[in-house]
């Protein structure tokens, strides 16, 4: 395949893992006033027109505020299948063919949602794609770190007991302020329990987080890690340690971190030799799903076929999983250069 014909249908065909990726945020409009009717909710917006421009936002803090008040459709386990299959749909039809899901449980539990709802829910919908689709894919239970410590140990004692579907930890939400560092006993737990070991870091945050994250968390992957960029020897770091990042450009756009799509820095973490991931975050808040994101990349800095397979050669490497499953992946990938 050559660099001209990278085409959107190019990208969309392109097997790739989406490895930062939280369900929650593929809640599209529509989908909200579907679920806000069957559960006799009122939105406070009238129609999804005027939901939908709401989907405009200054910082990550000014979407949090909408991401968690539109969440409160979200009350079924048979709501949260219907959330995780439209995306997972989606996705496949944009080249995801393993997708390892963030979900944040402190998030429903405190709407007096319970916990096995949410996962029985999201894990119906990937039994549905691994059997209609061919996809697999895992559960990443994230802690709110703008929320107590002391919920974080709750959702993980709770999680703990559902191994069967979560595969890692993980920490999200408002960054700035709430250092990895907080976390640093229930990773602990977690990685003793045998739960693999991811966190948001460098995003809003300073490239002091992502230190904190690798040195205290002993984080596999940094979620963002973008203002890693400003350190030159974290940058030599993450390169040599061979650290994936997993980079959603559009949501950087959308948050502010990168006003500029053209002045994002995946391209420079790549040539230094940086492990990147091309991801979507919150699709449906950020204007657009994997595939869209592969084509804006394309669109504001360049995108060659040999780049789009080494980012989605890596995504497949730095899923977790299992290595038979990668090996399967890692040969459909060989063959989009047939």
């Amino acid at each position: 395949m050559t660099d001209d014909a990278l085409t959107d249908d190019a990208l969309n065909s392109l097997p790739k893992a989406e490895l930062h990726l939280h369900i929650e945020g593929t809640l599209e409009p529509e989908l909200a006033f579907e679920l806000a009717a069957r559960n006799g909710i009122d939105l406070p917006y009238a129609t999804v027109e005027e939901l939908s421009a709401q989907y405009d936002f200054d910082d990550l803090q000014s979407f949090l505020n909408l991401y968690y008040a539109t969440m409160a459709v979200l009350r079924t386990r048979e709501d949260f299948a219907e959330l995780t299959r439209r995306y997972l749909r989606r996705a496949h039809a944009q080249g995801v063919r393993h997708a390892e899901l963030f979900f944040d449980p402190q998030a429903h539990t405190s709407r007096g949602v319970a916990f096995d709802d949410v996962v029985d829910g999201i894990g119906d919908a990937l039994d549905e794609a691994e059997r209609d689709l061919g996809m697999s894919g895992g559960l990443i239970l994230c802690f709110l770190r703008d929320q107590p410590v002391d919920s974080a140990e709750e959702a993980l004692t709770a999680g703990l007991r559902r191994t069967d579907r979560i595969v890692g930890v993980g920490l999200d939400s408002a960054e700035v302020g709430y250092p990895p560092s907080l976390f640093e006993s229930v990773y602990a737990r977690a990685r003793a329990a045998g739960l693999h070991a991811v966190a948001h870091a460098g995003e809003e945050g300073p490239p002091a987080y992502v230190r904190e994250a690798l040195d205290l968390l002993h984080a596999e992957r940094i979620d963002h890690g973008i203002r890693s960029i400003e350190d030159p020897e974290l940058v030599a770091r993450l390169a040599e340690e061979r650290i994936p990042l997993t980079v959603c450009p559009l949501s950087n756009v959308r948050l502010q971190a990168t006003p500029d799509l053209r002045d994002h820095p995946l391209h420079r973490l790549d040539a230094a030799g940086v492990r990147v991931t091309v991801n979507s975050d919150d699709p449906a808040y950020f204007g657009g799903y994997v595939g869209q994101n592969f084509a804006a990349v394309r669109d504001a800095l360049g995108l060659s076929a040999d780049q789009a397979r080494r980012f989605a050669r890596t995504s497949i490497e730095a899923s977790f999983a299992s290595d038979s499953r990668k090996a399967e992946l890692l040969a459909e990938l060989d063959g989009w250069n047939a």
